[in-house]
């Protein structure tokens, strides 16, 4: 009887656990939503990655979703670095949506010849995808009638040089605000959150350097 109560005790013991860590997933999954649907991107981000490094939630879908966060919240480099992942190892309906995105970011970027390879491969996983059949046929047109624009495609930055992306540069101009204020705590904050998320915040590493040595002083 002891061995029977002894199992009972362990199943008790054991449940809970299981059914507070659903909780816990399905309680980011929401968080992770809700950031996103009210456009607070660096937060979505933090979302995502939470569900794909604490709940193996490491799907196409959620990492569209970051993909798309990084995107919006000017982080170029990481989102084509996600939607290149998805393109080559995703279904085809998400790695379409991938290659479509990546070729939105190339666009912008004025990479043209990326761009539009971009829109092809997306069509070819997808020939339903209509967002990337409409970028794929305007772009042909413009290059075909801008054909100087086409030799900006050709100067690539060196892949060795790190530059900052939109996002970083946001950062460090509300780092030096704080600067300014002399809260330089803050400051130190703000640069070492953002660089949780987006590696080319330690472009400004010098900077965040300086404000390290500043606030051991203070500390003193």
């Amino acid at each position: 009887m002891t061995q029977v109560y002894s199992i009972v005790f362990l199943l008790i013991m054991f449940i809970p656990a299981s059914w507070q860590r659903i909780a816990n997933k399905n309680s980011a999954i929401e968080s992770a939503e809700k950031a996103y649907k009210s456009s607070d991107f660096e937060n979505s981000i933090r979302g995502h990655l939470l569900l794909i490094s604490d709940y193996d939630l490491n799907t196409a879908e959620v990492n569209f979703n970051l993909g798309l966060s990084y995107q919006l919240n000017g982080q170029e480099d990481e989102a084509q670095r996600t939607f290149g992942e998805l393109v080559s190892s995703a279904g085809t309906n998400i790695s379409s949506y991938a290659a479509n995105q990546s070729g939105t970011i190339s666009a912008r970027e004025e990479k043209y010849d990326a761009a539009l390879q971009s829109f092809r491969a997306a069509l070819i996983k997808n020939p339903d995808n209509e967002a990337a059949r409409y970028n794929y046929e305007m772009l042909a047109r413009w290059l075909e009638k801008n054909k100087d624009q086409q030799e900006q495609d050709q100067q690539e930055q060196d892949d060795d040089q790190l530059q900052p992306s939109n996002y970083a540069k946001r950062m460090k101009a509300q780092a030096d605000q704080m600067v300014d204020r002399f809260n330089f705590s803050e400051a130190l904050n703000i640069m070492n959150r953002a660089l949780e998320i987006d590696e080319t915040v330690s472009y400004y590493q010098e900077f965040i350097n300086n404000l390290t040595d500043v606030n051991e002083i203070s500390s003193n």
